[in-house]
This record gives C-alpha cells, structure tokens and sequence, in this order.
C-alpha cells in the first residue's frame, strides 16, 4: 500500500501541475499540499529516522525561502515557488534535489527560449486561439514553469529517498 501511493502520488501531482500550469497559468494550492500531507505520513511508515524526515522538511522550508524571495522580486511565480518547495520535501537534502533543481532549471531555461521565439513566429498567430497553446502565445503572459517543474521531477524522482525504499521493497518480495 505504501509504494502505491509513492508511485502515484508523486507523479500525478507533478505531472497535474504541468498540464494545469499549461491551461491556466496557476498550480493550485491543493497539488503542494497533497505533496506535503502525503510525505509527512508515509516517510515515517517506511522507517526513515526522524533526523532524515527532519531533513526533508528543512529541504523544503530551505527551498520555500529562496523561491519567496524570487517570487517577491518578480522572478517566479507563486505556483511554481510552492510546487518547488513541496517536491522538494520528496527529495530531501542531498543529491536528488540538487539534481531536481538543476534538471529543472535546464528544462525551463529551454522551455522559455522555445515559448519566446514561438511568441515571435508567425504560427502563433494561428494557433493562438488553441486552448493548450494560447498561454504560450499571448505575449504578456510569463513562462508556466510548471512544466519545467513537473519534467524534472519526474525524471529525478526515481532516486528519490522514497522511491528508493519503495523499489527496493519491491524487489525483496
């Protein structure tokens, strides 16, 4: 039961994020929430030690202080700065956030050159009507991260503390 909510609850998250933030512009409260409720009462179940649990809401509270900062100056969305600090309550303090936050800053940095120079093709005229592409064309609207956000978590989170133990769960059975 526990690695089924690990498998399911952390990707459908990210990957809800990402399509939300590509219709709408926003990530609702609700997805860091789940993210962080379901953490807090799984990782004690797999045995993980109180200092290691600790250390995954410092990861988050770290993470949520920076991207308050950027948020306040402009620099990120609201969305995206709670998503972040959330996921990054999965990945803990260590190599597997590092990783996240880089593979995600890679992804976004290409995300936002690909939606400025198809903001100033002319196929965005044409497609701008398109309920998953309009976001993308409208010139006044900022980058919906989230995307970079739900990729690069999904791609990291196989290393994940929790990911770990789920796997290795699996394979002793």
């Amino acid at each position: 039961m526990l690695e089924a909510l690990i498998f399911v609850v952390f990707p459908f998250c990210m990957l809800f994020a990402a399509i939300s933030d590509t219709l709408s512009m926003t990530i609702a409260n609700r997805v860091p929430v789940l993210l962080v409720l379901v953490f807090a009462v799984v990782a004690p179940m797999t045995g993980m030690d109180w200092a290691q649990y600790g250390l995954h809401f410092a990861a988050g509270v770290t993470v949520l202080l920076v991207t308050f900062a950027l948020f306040a100056m402009g620099g990120m969305g609201g969305g995206d700065a709670k998503l972040l600090a959330a996921s990054a309550v999965w990945m803990g303090m260590g190599i597997p956030l590092v990783k996240y936050i880089v593979v995600s800053a890679v992804l976004g940095g290409v995300l936002t050159l690909a939606i400025l120079s198809y903001r100033k093709s002319a196929i965005a005229v044409f497609t701008s009507r398109n309920m998953f592409m309009r976001n993308f064309a409208e010139g006044t609207n900022g980058v919906p991260y989230g995307i970079a956000l739900g990729a690069g978590g999904l791609l990291v989170f196989p290393e994940s503390p929790l990911m770990v133990w789920a796997l290795e769960q699996l394979a002793t059975q």
